[in-house]
Formats: C-alpha cells, structure tokens, sequence
C-alpha cells in the first residue's frame, strides 16, 4: 500500500468504527491497531475488512478493544489515525505495553502447553517469522516469476528470442536480480521486524553474495577435503569450512538479523559514545558474519547433504514412493533453505544423461503451490488477498513458487498442507507412469521439458499427474484449506518476534 494512501485508510477506518465521537483511546502493538470505543456495536467490520490496507477486524470482548489488523504498515496508519483524532486518544505507555507482549497481536494467552504444543508454537512463530520477513518483497518476486516465465516462453518455447543474445541476458537479469540478490532485501526486512539495524543486516547480506562469495562456494575441487560428504571449499582463520551459494536463500540471513540485535546492543552498551557509530557496526558485521559463514551456512549444508543423499536413494529405489514424499514434502525443504544440495544432483543427471527423474518429481511441488493460491484467489472475497493470491499462483505455475509460499500458503498454513496432498498425489501419479523431464524448467510454463525422444506418452503422462495436482490441491484448499476469516489470525502478522523471548 502506498504511503500517501495512509491518510485516506486512517479516514475511512474511524468512519466505521462509529466516527471521531465513538473513539474514547488508540493504542496500536506490532500489527494491529487497537480501538477503545464507546459503543463497539457501531463499528462495521465487514466494511473495514474490505478497505485496501486492512487484513481483518475482530472485538476482543476480554480486552474491550476492537482490533483492526494492519501488519506492517501498522505504525504509519497509526500515526495518521492520531492525527485526525488528535492527542487525546493517545495512550503511549499501554501502546508501549502491546507492542512488547508476546502475543499482543492476538489479545489472548498464546503460552503453549505440554512439549509438543511447545513445538508446534515454536513451529508456527518460526514461520510467522519467515512469512513476515519476505511480505514486503512478495511483489517482487511474483513480477520476477512472471518475467521469468514469459522469458522461457518466448525464448525455449516460441523462439522468439536468441538464448545466446543480448536481449535475453539483459532480461534475464531483470528476472533474476529480485532472486540473486533476495538475502539483502530479506535481511532488511528481517531486520526491522527483529529490532536489529537493517542497514548493519543488510551488509551482512552483502557479505554473503558478494562475488567473492560466489565464486569461493562455486570451487569444487578434488583438492579439497569433505566431510560428512560436504566439500570444504575455503578455510577461515585457518578452521576448515564450506560456503555454499547463499543467493535465493533467506533463512541464513534472518538467523543472522536474529543475532546482529543482541550483538549489536550488547556493543551500544560497552562501547564509549564517540566510538559507537564507527566501531559497533564494525564489531556486529564481522562478528554475525563470522557465525553465518562458519556455522549456519555449513550446518544447513550438511543437513541438505544428507537429505539429498537420502532423497537420491528413494528415487532409485521406488520412484512411485518418492514421488509421495517429494510431492509432498519438498517445499518443506524449501523453507529452510534444505533443498539447495538437491540442485547439484539434478544438475548432474542433466548433464550426465539428458534428463533428471528427480526434477521431473520435484516438479508437482510448484504446481501444486500455484493452485493452493489459485483456490485462494477464487474463494476469497477480500480484494488486497484475491490479488497477492493470483499473483502467487501465476508466479508458481510459472516456475517460481516463493510468492504463493511466503504471500498466501504458508501465511495461513493450512493453504500449505493442503496444496501439499496434491503435491503428493501428483508426485505418486508421476513416479506411478515414470515420468522424465529433459530439462530445468518447471511446473506448467516447463511443460516442453517433458518431451522424450524415446517414450512420446511422457509428454501426456506429465500432463495428466499436472492436471490431477492442480484439481486435489485447489479443490483441497478451497475446501478445507482457507477462509476468510483466517486473515484475522495470520501467523505472519501475529507472530513475527519469534526471537523476541531469547534476546531479552
């Protein structure tokens, strides 16, 4: 939403919440704007529900507030609402109060029970945390997906530009620099929601993209040791270590804007005031980088590794089963940055043989994503929703799923689950008729992927488990994956200082 929108979207939300006289205090927490009215029965939620801006309204009748979910842009609407009210509405230190609680976003007790309610509260915060880091660079990515996948359509499918020319390089990075450069523009984000500095964040970003970077995770040599599988490809301060790519990735980034908070306010502390500004950037920046580069990125590589070791091994065992488990459970992966050591054995089997059994799999997946948006887009009512939804779902179907995930899926997490079963039917339809892809490019817009020399039934049996994706995971969540109401309780806006608790 744009930010000269805010003083229309603050205007027509105290219209309906019953006028200027119906609004006794305005308090806001980290998403919500929070409403002590006169009479709440005045307030019009379904009108506010449908304003371009608002997520949702609910009365909380244990707290005596009625709550109108913003999200980010909260703090700014907030502003403007005061504005045309005026100070006395204002009451900053209970403002103060639900920004800093846990769950203020809710106005209820979200204190988990037993071990694993624990872990299922953990779970869904982490992912809240994730979500939220990527929403205000969803646009983004859907416009780079799409620009991506007409790109292959009018380069691999039409022939309407050179692979080897100018134009399709220079659009090509169009479409790639959203993705490429996708740890600065997270960690910034990150950053903001985690009380780190996005500035100091979004340079430890730099670090893990910049071509140095690159180039030291692209060595592969022989010459290198490995461990566990996992080539140690650069050594620092003389501790063997592996760098992977960290362009596309997110989760090493919010980890590290996680940290750069504590660190940096421990240095805010110790430090002498006019040597702050220099050295405390100077300490966060090596130091969170340091952490990233020799402990998260490797860890998460390792675990990759092994997934991949074990993924490789089910499709050479039963390709029907793994087309189940991929099908179902890769994006998974995807969240967590898992599935990048798959990329490598994907790549090998091209190169090798022409074709990839595993990328022919792993293939539903996106469809699957794209139609869990698509059912979104069809069933909701509420405008700003139908949009980011149908953005999502083009972006997946052309190749790209990350708009469909972080926009709508895993924001209201049954979308996810749901699109998932048609993932794994999908997945066990294709490994059922031993599907093959002969390409890199997937989901609907890689169909010519599909296209075999030897079997010319490929071509229709990828159609066939492509079409049965798309209806079980649309019909999936258009039945018991979404619905409006689940806008108000969205984990993204709810729940995005998951950190929060350990850093204070």
């Amino acid at each position: 939403m744009a930010k000269q929108d805010y003083d229309a979207l603050a205007k027509d939300i105290i219209t309906n919440v019953g006028g200027k006289e119906n609004v006794d205090k305005v308090i806001h927490c980290i998403t919500r704007l929070r409403f002590y009215l006169k009479d709440e029965k005045k307030a019009d939620s379904a009108a506010i529900s449908d304003l371009d801006g608002v997520a949702g309204a609910v009365y909380n009748s244990q707290l005596g507030q009625y709550q109108v979910v913003i999200g980010q842009a909260v703090e700014d609407v907030y502003d403007k609402v005061i504005d045309q009210l005026g100070d006395d509405v204002v009451d900053a230190e209970a403002t103060e109060a639900a920004v800093e609680a846990t769950g203020g976003a809710t106005g209820g007790s979200n204190k988990p029970k037993g071990f694993f309610g624990t872990i299922k509260y953990g779970f869904q915060l982490l992912i809240g945390t994730i979500t939220g880091s990527m929403m205000p660079v969803i646009g983004l990515l859907a416009a780079s997906g799409i620009l991506k996948g007409f790109l292959t359509l009018f380069t691999f499918n039409l022939g309407w530009i050179d692979e080897s020319s100018t134009t399709y390089q220079i659009i090509n990075t169009m479409g790639d620099s959203t993705f490429y450069f996708l740890p600065i523009l997270v960690g910034y984000t990150a950053a903001k929601q985690l009380k780190s500095d996005p500035i100091i964040v979004a340079a430890i970003a730099g670090v893990l993209v910049h071509p140095t970077m690159v180039d030291l995770g692209a060595q592969t040599s022989k010459n290198f040791t490995e461990f566990l599988g996992v080539t140690m490809n650069a050594t620092f301060l003389g501790l063997p270590i592996h760098i992977p790519s960290y362009t596309y990735s997110i989760f090493p980034i919010i980890f590290a804007a996680w940290l750069a908070r504590p660190v940096g306010n421990w240095f805010k502390k110790v430090l002498p005031l006019s040597l702050r500004s220099i050295f405390q950037p100077l300490f966060t920046l090596f130091i969170v980088s340091m952490v990233v580069l020799v402990v998260v990125g490797p860890v998460i590589t390792l675990i990759s590794s092994g997934l991949a070791v074990f993924i490789n091994w089910i499709v050479t065992l039963n390709q029907a089963i793994a087309g189940l488990l991929i099908g179902g459970l890769y994006q998974v992966l995807v969240i967590f940055g898992l599935h990048w050591m798959v990329v490598p054995l994907i790549s090998n089997d091209i190169a090798q043989t022409g074709h990839s059994v595993l990328n022919g799999l792993i293939n539903f997946t996106m469809i699957a994503q794209g139609a869990g948006a698509l059912a979104v887009w069809a069933k909701s009512k509420i405008t700003n929703i139908k949009s980011l939804a149908l953005a999502g779902a083009l972006s997946g179907f052309a190749g790209v799923t990350e708009p469909a995930m972080y926009g709508i899926n895993l924001k209201y997490g049954r979308v996810f689950w749901m699109a998932n079963i048609g993932g794994a039917v999908g997945g066990l339809i294709a490994g059922l008729f031993k599907v093959d892809m002969f390409g890199f490019t997937g989901s609907w817009i890689g169909f010519p992927s599909f296209f075999s020399k030897t079997d010319p039934n490929n071509i229709w049996y990828f159609v066939i488990a492509g079409v049965v994706t798309t209806v079980v995971s649309f019909v999936a969540v258009y039945f018991w994956g979404f619905k409006d109401s689940d806008v108000q309780a969205a984990k993204e806006a709810e729940q995005k200082n998951v950190f929060k608790d350990a850093v204070q």
